[in-house]
C-alpha cells in the first residue's frame, strides 16, 4: 500500500504545480483549475474507497463502471482506473486500468492528463513487475522439476 500512498502524494504535488512553467501563479485557466479540483476529488475518492469493506468497494466499482458507460471522458476513465488499481481487492485489474488511462495519459496537457500519465506509468510498472514475477516462478518451477528428475534418476541408478 506504500506505493499507492506515494502515488497519491505525487498526484497532489502535480496538481499544485501543474501550471507553474507556463502560467503565472494565480492565473491558471478555468479548465486547469477545474481539472486540479477534479484530481484532488479523485485522490480523496480513491483513499475513501481503499478504506471501505469489500462489499462497499464492489458497489463503488459498479458505480464507477456506470459513470464510465455514460461518459467516457478523462474524469470517468481515471476514476474507474483508480478503483480497478486498488491493491488487494478481488476485482483489481491493472491491465484494464492501464488501458483506460492510456488515451488520457498522452501528451503534456493539464492536471488531469498529467495525473493520468503518472498513474499509467505506475500501473505499467506494477504490471511489468507482476509479469516478471510470473516468469521467475515458471523458471523456478522448471528448475525444481529438473532437480526432481535428476534425483529420481540417481535413485534408480543406485538401486
Amino acid at each position: 500500500m506504500s506505493r499507492f500512498a506515494a502515488l497519491l502524494v505525487c498526484a497532489l504535488a502535480l496538481t499544485g504545480c501543474a501550471d507553474w512553467p507556463h502560467v503565472s501563479p494565480g492565473y491558471a485557466s478555468a479548465r486547469e483549475e477545474r481539472e486540479s479540483r477534479q484530481v484532488l476529488e479523485l485522490v480523496a475518492y480513491v483513499q475513501k474507497v481503499a478504506g471501505l469493506s469489500g462489499d462497499e468497494q464492489q458497489r463503488e466499482l459498479n458505480a464507477s463502471n456506470q459513470i464510465f458507460s455514460k461518459d467516457r471522458g478523462p474524469y470517468s476513465r481515471v476514476r474507474l482506473a483508480l478503483v480497478l488499481s486498488i491493491p488487494g481487492t478481488p476485482f483489481s485489474d491493472e491491465t484494464k486500468a492501464a488501458g483506460l488511462l492510456e488515451p488520457v495519459s498522452t501528451g503534456a496537457g493539464g492536471p488531469m492528463q498529467q495525473f493520468a500519465g503518472l498513474l499509467y506509468a505506475q500501473i505499467g510498472e506494477r504490471v511489468r513487475d507482476q509479469r516478471r514475477a510470473v516468469q521467475y516462478k515458471e523458471q523456478l518451477d522448471a528448475l525444481k522439476d529438473v532437480e526432481r528428475k535428476i534425483i529420481e534418476r540417481d535413485q534408480v541408478r543406485t538401486r
